[in-house]
């Protein structure tokens, strides 16, 4: 089915409050504010979105989604523990990259949200996070990485691919893939030759 005038419209509101979110913070932008960049009447705004709150929502929990779907996709596939933390290292480059402000909205202001949506919201990152380790773990049982407290190989690897937000931008020399092998060498090879 082709998406309506109004969803695409309301997609646009969105990607464009992902934008304010991550230039302004949460707090710092209002409805006024959002609709003079999308060319709207702060009033017309409620025609496709209810609040400044379910903006937030919408956005963090289509964020969550994408990494929670893709680990339960990874999970099941054939390949090899160090093939799956790949493949997930990639997935958080590929969206920074690709939807780096709204990944930067699920990043830092996901704190502003409503209950139920914020236990909601905290739970999925913990059941990501519990996955990733699952994999991490399995990977060492495997004799595939080394053996390591897993909590500290998980949040270094999830800390570093955090930065590719505020540092990578297209024209800087480096593509998209060029940076994703960099990243995985570095994580799971080190900088040693």
């Amino acid at each position: 089915m082709l998406p309506t005038k109004k969803t695409i419209r309301r997609q646009f509101i969105l990607d464009e409050a992902a934008k304010l979110f991550k230039e302004k913070g949460y707090g710092g932008t209002s409805m006024r504010d959002l609709a003079g960049n999308v060319g709207l009447e702060a009033a017309s705004m409620y025609n496709y979105i209810k609040s400044k709150d379910e903006i937030l929502e919408l956005i963090c929990s289509r964020i969550a989604g994408i990494y929670i779907s893709q680990l339960h996709d990874i999970e099941h596939t054939q390949a090899s523990y160090a093939d799956k933390v790949k493949a997930l290292i990639r997935l958080h480059i590929r969206l920074m990259v690709e939807e780096g402000p709204a990944v930067s909205v699920a990043n830092h202001d996901w704190k502003y949200l409503p209950e139920p949506q914020l236990t909601a919201f905290k739970q999925a990152r913990k059941d990501y996070e519990k996955g990733f380790a699952e994999l991490i773990e399995k990977g060492m049982a495997a004799g595939e990485f080394q053996p390591l407290n897993v909590s500290v190989a998980l949040f270094t690897i999830l800390s570093a691919v955090r930065w590719v937000e505020l540092w990578y931008r297209p024209g800087r020399g480096l593509s998209a893939e060029e940076l994703e092998e960099d990243i995985i060498t570095m994580l799971l090879q080190g900088l040693a030759k």
